[in-house]
């Protein structure tokens, strides 16, 4: 998505950033598989370490995505069952509901990433249209 916002011109007005849910993940980098994706398609990025999203982020975003049942599930206990409707799952931007397929369990990056590309297209499409 970060990727997707600059090539917009739009960095300067839209804010990414992700975060956990869980602390399996905390201060780890990005995983061999996506970085191995993110080279293929010529997709910039820089080393990371995850780190846990905290219910002070609603007041924070505009949007909150989560990319399956689970997340959004989570996302409802720490953000209090999401007053302004700010929680939503990537996939549902361009319309398919149903989760972002996990490479973790089914080891295809290839799917994960168009899933990914696409609910990222769809989402930023919204944000250009809402931008004043």
């Amino acid at each position: 998505m970060k990727d997707k916002v600059a090539r917009a011109g739009l960095a300067d007005r839209i804010h990414v950033e992700s975060a956990a849910l869980h602390t399996d993940e905390i201060g780890s980098d990005i995983h061999h598989g996506t970085r191995e994706m993110l080279e293929r398609f010529d997709i910039p990025f820089e080393p990371r370490a995850a780190h846990l999203a905290k219910a002070a982020d609603y007041d924070r975003f505009d949007y909150i995505i989560g990319m399956d049942e689970y997340n959004r599930r989570d996302m409802m206990r720490l953000f209090k069952k999401d007053p302004q409707e700010k929680c939503t799952l990537l996939l549902d931007w361009p319309g398919w509901s149903r989760d972002v397929a996990d490479p973790w369990y089914t080891g295809d990056f290839d799917v994960t990433f168009d899933d990914v590309d696409a609910g990222c297209t769809a989402l930023l499409e919204h944000l250009k249209r809402t931008l004043h």
